[in-house]
This record gives C-alpha cells, structure tokens and sequence, in this order.
C-alpha cells in the first residue's frame, strides 16, 4: 500500500479557522503526495504542500498529531495528514515536470462548514477529527510550536486527540 502524506493546513481570519482545500477536477482535498525514497511522511509532507501550494512557513500548535485516512482506491493507497497552522494565505501553484501544468486547478481557504461540503466522503473521519482538535479548541489558549521547534522524531498517530490544556 502507498502511504500519501500531506498538512491540512489551517490559519486564522476573524477569530475564526479556515483550511485549504485544493481541487484537481472535482475532487477537494488537503495537499499531499506519494514519498520519494528514503523520504519520512513528514518530509514527504511538508514537500508536497511547498510543491502543491508554495507555502512553507507553519507552525504546529496541536503538537505533532496526524489523522490517517481508511484505504481508498482499491486498497492501494492511504493518505497521512499532519495538522499545521500558518499566516500566509496566498497560494501558488507550481507546474509539475510530469504533467507540464499544475497539478490542481483552484483553491480555497474555507470554514468548517464549506470544507464538510467540498471535501471527498473518505475525508469524513478526518474532518470529524478537526471538528474535535481544530473546532473544538479555545483559540485564545493555542500556543503556536515554531517549526523550527519542530522535531519529527517520535511522530504517533492519535487515536483519540485530546489538546494539552
């Protein structure tokens, strides 16, 4: 099975979270990709969304906490999301060497609401997992982990997040 790797990204806008959808025909969702080799999910992560979107400033205010989506496409992929936090909001997309064209077509930074809309039915258990970690959590009481801070050692999944405060 491939393990797809990708951040849904999140940032703030009027006291209220948006996320980034990006669509490739019909299909909505977070940015991500297949691993090169040798190449860790985190690595792989942060590389498609600076290939897919051009932003690379995040922060990791949920620590590091990823949600794995069920297998899709037959049983040969899963996808791993980590869950970041940034500032910018200007996406570009870059022109993949293999299609010679992006490889997404529009973006849209979106509110809980609209993302549960746009977003493919195998994200439903992700995007309920940010209706508990993301929605849930008390802005205000957020302390952003600067990437710099950011180790990827010892990555677990979540089964159950639970912010720290």
């Amino acid at each position: 099975m491939i393990l797809s790797s990708g951040i849904i990204v999140v940032r703030r806008a009027e006291n209220r979270w948006l996320y980034l959808l990006l669509r490739a025909y019909k299909n909505w969702d977070f940015p991500k990709g297949e691993p090169r080799p040798g190449e860790a999910p985190l690595q792989t992560a942060r590389r498609e969304v600076r290939e897919e979107t051009g932003l690379e400033d995040f922060t990791w205010p949920w620590g590091r906490i990823f949600r794995e989506t069920e297998p899709y496409n037959n049983g040969r992929k899963q996808a791993r999301y980590y869950l970041a936090a940034t500032d910018e909001s200007k996406v570009v997309f870059s022109v993949n060497p293999k299609l010679g064209r992006p490889e997404h077509h529009e973006y849209r930074w979106v509110e809980y609401a609209e993302l549960r809309e746009l977003a493919s039915a195998r994200l439903g258990p992700v995007i309920d997992w940010l209706a508990e970690v993301v929605e849930g959590a008390d802005m205000a009481e957020i302390t952003p982990i600067g990437s710099d801070d950011f180790q990827p050692e010892g990555i677990t999944p979540v089964a159950t997040p639970r912010l720290p405060w």
